[in-house]
């Protein structure tokens, strides 16, 4: 039982070891730069949009405008407006007057990937609207900033 016990850990303590080693050796990755002409435009997932501009020194200048339909075929809608902070392909963006609202923005090749932390009413949406999903970006170019819907 003992000689058992004492394998187990062994063979535990190899795989941690190399684990380490790996880590360690493995290259750093590279984040992605993404420029401003490659970051403005309109990006559009269902009817939610995000309209991004690029103000330099790590800035953007966001807008998202969102739906949710329901079953009565009523909408709910919501917007946020603000600056997000950017690095690398990765901004964050936490709306105007929300504390408790991070939305979290990967811009890859034609599409943006958003990530909600944050309950609908913390960011400010109405029941049921959320900016989480892929967007397609369907204009490139400085975007035309609406006022909220």
């Amino acid at each position: 039982m003992k000689r058992t016990r004492l394998t187990i850990v062994g063979v535990l303590t190899v795989i941690l070891f190399a684990a380490i080693a790996h880590l360690q050796l493995a290259p750093a990755q590279t984040t992605r730069v993404v420029t401003a002409a490659q970051a403005n435009g309109v990006y559009r997932y269902y009817d939610n949009e995000f309209r991004i501009l690029a103000l330099g020194h790590g800035k953007l200048k966001v807008q998202f405008d969102g739906i949710y339909h329901t079953l009565a075929k009523s909408v709910n809608m919501g917007s946020a407006t603000g600056e997000a902070t950017i690095e690398g392909n990765v901004a964050t963006f936490v709306p105007e007057d929300s504390q408790s609202c991070k939305i979290t923005l990967t811009f890859l090749p034609g599409k943006l990937v958003v990530r909600q932390d944050g309950e609908d009413f913390a960011c400010g949406f109405g029941h049921n609207v959320n900016s989480t999903g892929t967007y397609k970006k369907i204009r490139s170019g400085k975007p035309k900033f609406e006022s909220p819907i």
